[in-house]
């Protein structure tokens, strides 16, 4: 039975990522070394995201590579508000601008120190073309 699950990024940029992930997006610190950060968002769902030198001897040597080609997406109330807090008055820049999808999001994407993408999202309804390819509740 699979009773936790989260990404980590291996990164060598541990410090820096870990301010970004705990002053931009409310995350906290529950365990620091200096190879590995354990972040963790306070409140009644256990999201968790841990930070990893790719260089310590737990990363199999054919892996020790920083993070390359990693999207996150944090669904949000009010992407707009996001957007406000994370883009105009927090200086982030975007990878993508704020907009609405047909497919049924409202959204944004910016990057994270080690250039893993950060899609800020709070769902929105489909057009009638993309409603017909979600599946059934």
């Amino acid at each position: 039975m699979l009773t936790s699950f989260y990404p980590v990024i291996c990164t060598s940029r541990l410090q820096e990522s870990r301010d970004f992930y705990t002053g931009l997006l409310g995350f906290e610190t529950t365990f620091e070394a200096d190879w590995y950060v354990s972040l963790k968002r306070p409140g009644t769902l256990p999201y968790e995201l841990a930070l990893l030198d790719p260089t310590h001897p737990t990363v199999p040597p054919a892996y020790r590579a920083p993070v390359r080609g990693l999207l996150l997406n944090f669904e949000v109330e009010d992407v707009d508000a996001e957007w406000e807090r994370l883009v105009v008055l927090g200086g982030l820049t975007p990878e993508l601008e704020l907009r609405s999808e047909d497919f049924g999001q409202r959204h944004f994407i910016v990057a994270d120190p080690n250039g893993v993408l950060i899609d800020v999202i709070t769902p929105i309804a489909p057009t009638e073309e993309f409603a017909e390819q979600y599946a059934a509740p």
